[in-house]
């Protein structure tokens, strides 16, 4: 039954046009080409990469963070108590109006007291300002190492600036070995955020991130398998370019340089549209729908590449809706930090503890920018 699956699954007629067999993807006359058995080694790539990761952010972003004076802030734990607690792992983070009465009575606390240890609680689980600074600095130098490895790839290549070329010899197109560990450290990279998703901060788009990082390594397998190398290498080449200026944008964010960190984003969202939402669906998909008909009828590989590309091109439009709230809230002056964030909440005890919180926040704040931060 096993091995009826997997003829099933590697049928030539899924994933490679009509009249191309897998034997005429071996490796021979001077051509050497892509193998599933290569896809393996992002996994080693990965952890490797995950160990990169730590050893940077723990020599290197961290004593970057102390020398901006980027500190997490002195959290108020929350006092104990055992039916709160209950309540909190095991039905709700945040209660209801009902369940905060309710919950009051329990536990014989006002129900202000009884929220104000839920924010505290929340909190705890939080990262803090120093970690979410860590993580927006290793991507940004990841992605900013990728991007340039992918020009350096790219630049000189037919196809860079010419799409058609994607296509001439397909799928008899020899793999250059820029383009397998270009391929790799990418692979790698996404199959590591998949395994730290539990331990990076988690953002409000956190299902959107993990649909994302799935089809992205599910595009890059299956153009891997079927030699759709040439049209993978500009995709992740287009995403990275955006990338790299909204990390660097988060990491001067949390280093308090707002105003660095403002004309970085609006310089990123121009770029964001620029790639993804003209570049992406009317340069790339169109070249994977329109040109590769020129030289073979539709299959089925043809079909869910497109597809998964149309999975991607949604995603870019629901992340444009949010830069586009935030690019609302910059220009009327109420962006604070990362609208994606699971940001802190206020735990102070009164509301007079909290417009003396907002009102030092504020004096701040203007203190930062009168500064040129």
């Amino acid at each position: 039954m096993l091995q009826s699956v997997e003829e099933w699954l590697w049928w030539e007629h899924l994933w490679l046009p009509r009249n191309v067999s897998w034997a005429d993807l071996e490796d021979g006359e001077g051509r050497v080409y892509a193998k599933a058995s290569h896809l393996y080694v992002a996994l080693p790539c990965a952890l490797c990469l995950l160990l990169v990761r730590y050893v940077f952010e723990r020599y290197l972003a961290v004593p970057a963070a102390a020398a901006w004076g980027i500190r997490d802030s002195v959290r108020r734990r929350a006092e104990p108590n055992p039916v709160l607690e209950k309540y909190f792992c095991s039905q709700a983070r945040v209660p209801s109006h009902a369940d905060v009465m309710s919950l009051s009575k329990k536990t014989s606390w006002p129900e202000r007291r009884v929220e104000v240890w839920f924010r505290r609680r929340r909190n705890r689980d939080r990262p803090g300002l120093q970690k979410r600074f860590c993580e927006a600095s290793w991507r940004c130098v990841f992605y900013s190492c990728a991007f340039v490895g992918g020009i350096l790839v790219l630049y000189d290549k037919p196809w860079f600036s010419n799409l058609r070329e994607v296509w001439v010899g397909f799928p008899k197109q020899s793999m250059l070995s820029s383009q397998y560990w270009y391929y790799l450290l990418e692979m790698g990279f996404y199959l590591s955020l998949i395994f730290s998703l539990a331990f990076d901060v988690k953002r409000k788009d956190f299902k959107e991130q993990v649909i994302h990082h799935i089809a992205t390594l599910t595009l890059l397998s299956f153009s891997w398998i079927s030699n759709y190398i040439r049209i993978g290498t500009i995709v992740m080449a287009i995403h990275d370019s955006a990338d790299i200026l909204l990390e660097c944008a988060k990491v001067f964010n949390y280093a308090k340089w707002h105003s660095t960190a403002n004309g970085l984003f609006v310089v990123f969202t121009f770029v964001y549209t620029g790639t993804r939402l003209v570049i992406f669906p009317f340069w790339v998909i169109h070249c994977t729908w329109v040109y590769p008909l020129d030289w073979y009828p539709p299959f089925f590989g043809y079909y869910f590449f497109n597809v998964m590309l149309l999975v991607l091109q949604i995603l870019h439009i629901y992340w444009a809706v949010l830069i586009a709230q935030m690019v609302y809230k910059l220009i009327c002056g109420k962006l604070e930090g990362d609208d994606r964030s699971d940001e802190e909440e206020d735990d102070s005890d009164s509301p007079e503890e909290r417009r003396h919180k907002l009102n030092h926040s504020n004096g701040a704040g203007v203190r930062g920018r009168a500064n040129g931060h």
